[in-house]
């Protein structure tokens, strides 16, 4: 497997014409044989959710598994800000171009150009099918959809429902599933964790999965399988996920077969709630949205922020000629919508140097002040008050923000007890997004033949630093407008092989496989909790893999997870039985693959010589402190062959196109 090359199936022809023309040539299967194909579906946030609905509405019999209760409890709930598409309302210069570019240059040019262009086209279909489902987007006065800028480009071209998108287009697509659920094209299982891929005569045809209630393990079979499971950064212990969020079924696909790309890079959120001890679980996300309009700063001087950490000054009392709004100083052109990674890393900078500004030393503040004395001076001109008083303004101004993000504030306020109306909000970095993933082709398939994988779990579209709002549109557009048509392609030869017989010697060795473990889990009298050995594991990623690394660091990672790992498989201790409701299991196992991936992750990270995304690498710096890339690695996706164990893994190069756009370092200066 040495020699092993990767063929991403990319279409012939120029790039804009490229998913139009291979639309047209690609195999169909006809209604009549679609009701004897069976496609399992993992996971059902935006993009699983998505897939089951439109499959199931082609009239593909659909087997949907969830870990959580409900479909609506997918992680995918949780995104705020909005979602992108190039409609150009705003008459701003926007297009399909100019969307497919922000996104490779915002992916630091790690993404594959076929598969972000062929995201930019069918953008604007996704507003359309949501606003067809009822999902509630804010409007202008005018009753036309209004948007809203983000970090990283020049245009407005975000669409939003307040600080609560991802639910409402999840609750759209939750939406069409009831409808399939309904007429019986839906087979839904609600609390189960699919534990294993079952591979016969070469193909996914079927899954593992454990009863979450009764500990039962199940057989399911399929002519194919997708993996929609989201994205891994628990790897990191703390990050925006929900804490039942995990890497499992990406994982395991991995284990039999999948390559798995850019492990390494993770996208780093600069607008969290910093974290406030030692005993926090979960980080929560503030909306980048709130970027639009807050205003982010730490004190020029030391004495201040001294005086704030001991109580003894508020935010409020320091004045604007101490306040250094070191964004709007630093990136002029974008002041506080520069990109993601660039606000993190320059937060971390302020906060390494000694400024932050919580009892931590790292927070800094997004202070809506200014945006709200604007927001009020415009309102009181609107309603003829010319000579309205500053309580006046700031009381109209305080309405307009509490319009555009009042929930986010509201949730804010129930965290921190503090108004940030009044007070400035305080933020800091945190792992969010997942760059890296399971390797797919322009199919959306893995190395697998009959395995798929879409939206956070695949690797394709969003390099190593995706733009804010992106992550919903390629859920989405993989679940309508993508797998729809390129699984069809696939499955156009199964329709005379029948259901697939889940009574056959790969499955009982898979079975037979997972129970093995579980059994061991339950039965090894060990010393330490799961939580032990997932903290450990997220300390050393964050501080050697994470934000800035460096050569000792990344080595010294790799022989430090080795070794947890090696303890976890001797001394973890899991209470309870198997065959029952048990989270202490179901934790066990997603740490598992966690202490194996975090091995592979740091591993990758010290291949690459360069700093990329969100990721800083100290020991290759030029004398003004900019960082160095490897440009003989600087247009390669890397994927990872996995032979037993992540020391073993084997490196495949993927060589990308960049015939269409200029390939340069980044500059947002």
């Amino acid at each position: 497997m040495a020699n092993f090359k990767l063929d991403a199936k990319v279409p012939e022809g120029p790039l804009a014409d490229k998913w139009t023309s291979y639309k047209d040539k690609i195999n169909l299967v006809n209604p009549a044989n679609k009701r004897s194909i069976d496609v399992i579906v993992v996971g059902t946030g935006l993009a699983g959710g998505s897939a089951a609905a439109t499959l199931a509405e082609l009239g593909y019999n659909v087997k949907a598994f969830c870990y959580q209760d409900s479909p609506r409890r997918a992680h995918s709930i949780a995104a705020q800000g909005g979602i992108n598409a190039a409609k150009n309302y705003q008459g701003d210069g926007d297009s399909n171009y100019r969307l497919f570019y922000d996104t490779v240059k915002g992916g630091d040019y790690r993404s594959r150009e076929a598969n972000v262009h062929r995201l930019a086209e069918v953008s604007g279909n996704i507003i359309d099918q949501c606003v067809a489902q009822g999902v509630p987007f804010a409007r202008d006065y005018g009753g036309l959809l209004d948007n809203r800028s983000f970090g990283g480009v020049l245009v407005s071209r975000t669409f939003y429902a307040k600080g609560q998108t991802g639910q409402q287009l999840l609750l759209g697509a939750y939406s069409a599933m009831n409808r399939q659920i309904a007429r019986g094209k839906i087979q839904m299982h609600n609390r189960h964790e699919m534990l294993d891929l079952v591979i016969v005569d070469g193909k996914a045809r079927g899954i593992i999965a454990r009863n979450l209630i009764t500990g039962e393990i199940e057989r399911h079979s399929a002519h194919a399988v997708v993996i929609a499971s989201g994205g891994y950064g628990n790897v990191y212990f703390l990050s925006t996920n929900a804490m039942g969020s995990n890497v499992t079924a990406g994982w395991k696909i991995h284990k039999k077969g999948a390559f798995f790309a850019n492990p390494c890079y993770t996208q780093i959120h600069p607008t969290c709630i910093p974290r406030s001890g030692d005993y926090q679980s979960k980080l929560t996300l503030m909306s980048e949205s709130l970027r639009n309009d807050g205003r982010i700063w730490v004190p020029k001087n030391m004495d201040d922020v001294m005086a704030i950490r001991e109580g003894r000054l508020k935010p409020t009392e320091i004045s604007e000629e101490n306040r250094d709004y070191y964004l709007e100083r630093r990136y002029p052109a974008f002041g506080n919508l520069v990109p993601r990674d660039v606000a993190s890393r320059a937060a971390k900078e302020r906060c390494d140097a000694g400024y932050g500004v919580n009892q931590t030393g790292e927070a800094v503040y997004l202070d809506f002040k200014s945006a709200i004395e604007r927001y009020g001076k415009e309102q009181a001109m609107i309603h003829g008050l010319k000579d309205a008083s500053m309580e006046k303004i700031i009381e109209l101004g305080t309405e307009v923000v509490r319009s555009k993000y009042g929930n986010l504030f509201q949730m804010y306020e129930k965290i921190v007890d503090e108004d940030p109306y009044t007070t400035p909000m305080m933020i800091y970095p945190a792992t969010h997004y997942t760059m890296g993933g399971v390797w797919v082709d322009y199919n959306l398939m893995t190395t697998i033949p009959g395995c798929y994988c879409i939206g956070e779990a695949n690797f394709s579209d969003h390099g190593a630093n995706r733009l804010g709002a992106s992550a919903l549109m390629q859920g989405l557009a993989d679940g309508y407008f993508v797998l729809p048509y390129t699984i069809g392609h696939y499955l156009s030869d199964d329709i005379r092989t029948g259901p697939i017989s889940t009574d056959s010697p790969e499955f009982e060795e898979a079975e037979n496989s997972v129970k093995e473990k579980l059994e061991f889990f339950v039965n090894n009298k060990g010393t330490h909790s799961v939580d032990y050995y997932h903290k450990k594991l997220g300390k050393i990623m964050w501080d050697k893999v994470g934000m800035a690394r460096n050569k000792e660091g990344l080595t010294e990672a790799i022989a430090e997870i080795k070794a947890i790992r090696e303890d976890f498989w001797k001394n973890v201790s899991v209470p309870g039985d198997a065959s029952e409701l048990n989270p202490e299991l179901e934790k066990a196992s997603r740490v598992a693959d966690f202490l194996e991936l975090g091995e592979l992750f740091a591993k990758d990270a010290l291949e690459r010589n360069e700093s990329c995304g969100g990721h800083f690498r100290e020991d290759y710096q030029t004398e003004d402190g900019e960082a160095l890339r490897d440009d003989e690695n600087y247009a390669y996706v890397s994927a990872w062959e996995y032979k037993g164990e992540p020391s073993e893994a084997v490196l495949h190069k993927e060589q990308l196109e960049f015939k269409d756009i200029e390939l340069k370092t980044r500059s947002y200066k």
